[in-house]
């Protein structure tokens, strides 16, 4: 084994932090933040963009910019894996953990085991639906200090969604590191399913609650993980 990848919700982060801290977060200042940088940041030109051309691709309508807004919040309620949204609730959560209202949350065996691993010679990597950005706010503001260190690499859904075979083909392609040398962690057993079709070995946290056997290991916690 030369690398290991994880997730982030269920797997290095709890579900309630993404879904009662973060999402309300991002869900309150959406409309807010877009209409400050408007005019200011093509950024935000290009969120509104991609979210016009979805809901015309999908629906065969043009909608204005009041009404991508308004698309923006549905998905965010709705946990729409999209692109546009994941981007903008990424720069909105930076924001909030600059200024100290947000701290990442990892599960206390989480920095240990990064430790424990970076120590060995193991590559560590993080692929999430949300952002780029979202993922090192979150590990460089965590309960635990800056832990951004420890990754090497950051995947999000611009590499392919995350229950797709071809993603995990194209983030070993990247690595340049055989499948078979790659562990990949997640608590989503589809995710998990493609990762090892693609020749990738897996282990499903458990954190909650008993899931049925599906072909990958299960473990509590990543200090179970013996490497």
């Amino acid at each position: 084994m030369k690398y290991i990848l994880m997730d982030v919700e269920g797997t290095t982060t709890s579900i309630s932090f993404v879904h009662d801290v973060l999402f309300p977060y991002s869900l309150e200042r959406v409309e807010s933040f877009i209409n400050s940088l408007l005019d200011k940041e093509e950024i935000i030109l290009d969120i509104l963009t991609q979210t016009k051309k979805t809901v015309h691709d999908e629906q065969q309508k043009f909608i204005t910019n009041e009404e991508a807004i308004a698309q923006l919040i549905e998905w965010i309620k709705t946990d729409r894996k999209h692109p546009a949204l994941k981007t903008l609730q990424g720069m909105i959560w930076n924001i909030g953990y600059q200024s100290g209202e947000l701290k990442g949350h990892v599960y206390p065996d989480v920095p240990a085991a990064l430790e424990e691993w970076s120590k060995k010679g193991i590559k560590l990597g993080i692929y999430s639906s949300g952002s780029v950005e979202a993922q090192k706010a979150l590990f460089g503001h965590s309960v635990s200090g800056d832990l951004n260190h420890y990754f090497a690499d950051n995947f999000d859904t611009n590499i392919g969604q995350k229950r797709d075979v071809k993603s995990y083909f194209n983030i070993s392609s990247e690595l340049g590191i055989d499948p078979a040398q790659i562990l990949f962690l997640s608590d989503i057993t589809e995710e998990l399913d493609a990762a090892k079709m693609a020749g990738f070995l897996t282990t499903q946290l458990v954190r909650l609650e008993d899931l049925p056997f599906k072909d990958h290991k299960q473990v509590r916690s990543f200090s179970e993980i013996k490497i």
